[in-house]
């Protein structure tokens, strides 16, 4: 459970903007209240090679942000250094995100890594599994080339091969 004060909204909002998106733990603390259009329902992140690249946000994610938004201008910090704050304020550091994800995901799953890298990939993954297309993905993780992509489709090929192995009747 996230809590409803500043740092418990701020964690749940920092765990979904990782799964959400499949932005990198960098491209998250490097956030600007300007990077993030909510009417439009876009983020814009800066990447690697600083190359820009527009990531579309869900409504239901939009109002999350909204209320993290919220929550951090009644904490006293209605313009920030960067989209995260910590409680005091100051712009988010790599260790901190780290610890806010691995803690929740501590609650949820036993698999042993537990990093923002961990969201990227299931982002990344669970796009794979629902359709989504190698260069489409490509684009919203910022890959500068296919094979970076490519490692995602391992998961899903073993994942196909277990639904084969369990579903079809001469397997």
């Amino acid at each position: 459970h996230f809590g409803d004060n500043f740092s418990g909204i701020r964690d749940k909002t920092i765990v979904e903007m990782l799964y959400l998106t499949g932005i990198r733990r960098s491209e998250l603390i490097g956030l600007r209240d300007d990077d993030i259009d909510l009417s439009s329902g876009v983020v814009r992140v800066m990447g690697k090679r600083s190359k820009e690249r527009v990531i579309p946000l869900i409504g239901s994610f939009i109002k999350s942000l909204q209320t993290y938004l919220d929550a951090r201008s009644e904490a006293g910090f209605p313009s920030a250094v960067s989209f995260f704050v910590t409680d005091r304020g100051n712009k988010m550091y790599e260790k901190s995100v780290y610890n806010i994800v691995n803690r929740y995901l501590s609650m949820v799953t036993t698999i042993e890594k537990k990093s923002p890298h961990v969201l990227r990939h299931t982002f990344a993954t669970h796009m794979l599994n629902h359709g989504a297309d190698l260069n489409s993905i490509k684009e919203l993780l910022g890959h500068a080339n296919l094979s970076a992509t490519q490692v995602y489709t391992h998961n899903t090929f073993e994942q196909l091969k277990k639904v084969y192995k369990q579903a079809h009747p001469r397997a």
